[in-house]
């Protein structure tokens, strides 16, 4: 009799315990190949996975256990998307542009520049794309991965060591540029040089190059104004560049509960991103001007003149795809037509000219 109620007593326990305490564990290991001063992974580590843990914690179902490696600890920059394919990771942020050969779709508005400098927009304009163009999606899952937030970031600007006011002013100039932005370089007699945000600093400091094209939320934390003090606003645009990734294998093996918590942080995520990275481009300016940095913005018609000295690098990379199979020609005109029917005016009607 005496064991009966022990256990009775054990089983009544078990089920007026907390329902947090039965949750069942998910390991999780989320990398980003930068570091936490940028915003990207600043919200994936202080936003998204506390946003994760206090959704899932209001279920009462799972928890994760996370292990986090960002700034290259676990993956090196540009090799996230294999992170998630191999297993080494579950949760990523995957640069595509760092990703164009296996990416390559993704990588559209940085053959389509001058286009508009409306983060949100960007970013919508390519999540459609994911939404009504298959093989954009078919592309992450074929590499073992499946988006589930896309992010733009805020337009290109030149930070250079010596002052830029026309298209003449770069012409036999060493400039970095990341990925597919190389060829935003063609036809200015530029030269450009293979680099990211991790080691742009010191590169310039040592003369590797003497300036290069990026955005103004990543500049300021990276004080680039210290080494390339000219900033000139050419609005290459915003870029679509990537976003948050988990890998096929995590996504189709969760209990279909805390994906869908997963997915609803993600989306979180993504206007978050969005409002925070459009609030923050006026404040970078400013710091990079307190900083001594110098502020140009180059005429309309100097800009319309670096678009019109490049060859039309967005239809052959679309007709590049195409030839591979893909719809290349497909996404550049969906994007355009995105851009243009939301009211933007790009410098140049890629798709047409």
């Amino acid at each position: 009799m005496i064991k009966r109620i022990v256990a009775a007593a054990a089983l009544a326990g078990a089920l007026s315990a907390p329902l947090a305490a039965q949750a069942e564990n998910l390991k999780v290991t989320a990398i980003a190949g930068h570091p936490p001063v940028f915003l990207w992974v600043k919200l994936l580590d202080e936003y998204f996975i506390p946003e994760v843990d206090k959704r899932l914690a209001q279920q009462g179902k799972h928890k994760v256990e996370w292990t986090k490696g960002y700034g290259g600890t676990i993956a090196k920059l540009g090799t996230e998307l294999e992170a998630l394919q191999d297993g080494v990771a579950d949760l990523a942020f995957v640069s595509s542009i760092f990703q164009a050969a296996k990416l390559p779709l993704q990588n559209v508005s940085y053959y389509a520049p001058f286009g508009s400098d409306d983060v949100h927009l960007v970013t919508k304009v390519v999540e459609d794309l994911h939404k009504t163009i298959p093989a954009m999606r078919e592309t992450w899952e074929k590499n073992g991965a499946v988006l589930i937030s896309g992010t733009a970031l805020d337009s290109y600007h030149l930070l250079t060591s010596f002052p830029v006011r026309t298209v003449d002013d770069v012409k036999g100039k060493k400039l970095a540029a990341p990925g597919p932005a190389a060829n935003w370089l063609k036809g200015t007699g530029a030269v450009p040089v293979a680099a990211n945000l991790n080691t742009y600093y010191n590169d310039i400091k040592t003369g590797v190059y003497e300036g290069t094209l990026t955005f103004m939320t990543a500049a300021a934390p990276a004080k680039l104004h210290e080494v390339a003090p000219h900033i000139t606003r050419i609005s290459v645009g915003a870029q679509f560049a990537g976003g948050l990734a988990i890998s096929k294998r995590f996504h189709d093996k969760m209990p279909a509960d805390a994906r869908a918590v997963f997915l609803a942080v993600a989306a979180d995520y993504g206007k978050k991103f969005a409002e925070e990275m459009t609030a923050r481009v006026d404040a970078s300016m400013k710091t990079l001007e307190a900083g001594g940095g110098k502020v140009v913005t180059m005429s309309p018609a100097e800009r319309k003149r670096w678009t019109e000295t490049m060859p039309n690098i967005a239809k052959e990379w679309a007709a590049d795809l195409d030839k591979k199979g893909l719809p290349g020609s497909q996404v550049l005109s969906a994007y355009m037509d995105g851009l243009r029917k939301a009211g933007a005016t790009p410098v140049r009607d890629w798709d047409k000219q």
